[in-house]
């Protein structure tokens, strides 16, 4: 199998090129050239279209200015096994942060240049190498005349700007005894590391009003202390959230996250606004992470009760107290090191690179946890090795190719040692 992996070498590297330019066309025409490729290496193969306020958020939630709505495709490729081995389901997803500049480039983005052990694109990254991978792992063990075991699944789920087709694809009724989702972390370690924890996440905003002074010169400044600023109100509130903060810092604890960075939970602010020469309105917004043992309804409790506390020592928050917004959420998860499927993993990636893998707790917002919390399903991630994503605000995108070929060899051997 790992033979044919190296005599094809230049196969599966131009699958993966082939996906970076296809993106120029448009979502459809991307999701096109993949199912074609799982139709070429056996797979039935069916196109899912769906819109993503028509899917069901379960243990996350997403509000409406979060959400672009408009149809989105999954593709879902299916190999019946051959016998009662345990079933697989594999995914990625094809969709990039949205095009909009790419003035930063020093590459075309769009022309798959490699330059030494590294292939440039946008998205090749985050996460066309994880479509890739699980494409050209299933292409390798047929041309190896190995066939799995068990059923398995693939699955091109688009995901950003909360497509959900992850969910519209488990809500299709696929379901496997395990997953994996195939995407690389920006640590700079590649497959040394792999997912099977994630935080949970919930990102809120408040606003908070004031009264301009009764006046109507031009210039309020001299008249300031008959209003109310909203500032100074909204000041207030960001110091209830940095006493929560501290609070739960004392309280919260998950020996994961403790180990590997020395707290279990966080409340950071991460916009104030305001504005006038007595400004009316402030706006604060804030992300809180949480350990996979916190419910998402439980952090919302806790901090309206710290806002409502606040409010109720001032004379004008009393009165007139916050409003708060919830922007975006989902729960964590933690699937035991010593699950079957992690076991396998790591097994694999130590085969093939011959070092054996840790885990990373601490990608919060980590799909992997769609499968497990919304069907139950085993979930755990790990990608080859990259940098520069798009999605992180930087440019000249890459992925390692002797680690993308590696990646390759180990999900074919993932595949085939779960599924026997």
């Amino acid at each position: 199998m790992f033979e044919e992996i190296d005599r094809n070498q230049k196969e599966h590297i131009g699958f993966l090129r082939a996906l970076i330019k296809e993106q120029t066309k448009g979502e459809e025409a991307l999701q096109s050239l993949i199912a074609e490729r799982f139709e070429e290496i056996g797979f039935q193969t069916e196109i899912i279209k769906s819109r993503p306020s028509s899917i069901k958020m379960d243990h996350e939630f997403a509000a409406e200015d979060e959400i672009n709505d408009i149809e989105r495709i999954t593709v879902v490729g299916t190999h019946h096994g051959t016998g009662d081995g345990k079933s697989l389901l594999i995914y990625g997803h094809p969709d990039s942060e949205p095009i909009t500049t790419t003035e930063d480039w020093t590459r075309n983005p769009f022309s798959a240049v490699i330059e030494g052990d590294r292939l440039y694109g946008y998205g090749v990254a985050d996460d066309l190498e994880g479509i890739a991978i699980m494409t050209e792992s299933l292409a390798a063990l047929r041309n190896a005349g190995i066939n799995p075991g068990g059923d398995v699944h693939i699955g091109s789920a688009t995901t950003k700007q909360n497509a959900r087709g992850i969910i519209a694809l488990l809500d299709k009724g696929y379901k496997a005894d395990a997953c994996i989702y195939l995407h690389p972390e920006e640590t700079g370690v590649g497959m040394r590391e792999f997912q099977n924890i994630t935080p949970g996440i919930l990102n809120f905003r408040v606003a908070v009003v004031g009264i301009e002074p009764d006046t109507r010169n031009p210039g309020k400044t001299a008249f300031s202390h008959l209003g109310v600023n909203a500032i100074d109100k909204g000041i207030l509130v960001v110091e209830a959230l940095k006493a929560l903060d501290l609070e739960r810092g004392e309280r919260v604890s998950f020996e994961m996250f403790n180990d590997k960075v020395g707290r279990s939970t966080n409340l950071i602010v991460t916009k104030f606004k305001g504005a006038g020469d007595v400004p009316t309105e402030c706006l604060i917004e804030a992300s809180i992470s949480f350990p996979p043992t916190e419910k998402l309804q439980d952090i919302k409790n806790e901090i309206k009760q710290c806002i409502t506390i606040a409010a109720r020592t001032d004379s004008w928050l009393s009165k007139n107290p916050p409003t708060i917004s919830w922007l975006f959420g989902g729960e964590g998860m933690d699937l035991s090191i010593n699950h079957p499927i992690c076991k396998t993993v790591i097994e694999s990636i130590e085969t093939v690179t011959g070092e054996k893998p840790v885990s990373n707790p601490m990608h919060a917002v980590s799909s992997i946890y769609n499968p497990y919390l919304y069907s139950g399903i085993p979930s755990i991630a790990y990608g080859p090795l990259c940098g520069n994503l798009t999605q992180n605000g930087l440019h000249d995108e890459w992925v390692d190719l002797p680690d993308f070929v590696r990646a390759i060899k180990v999900t074919s051997k993932v595949i085939s040692n779960w599924t026997k």
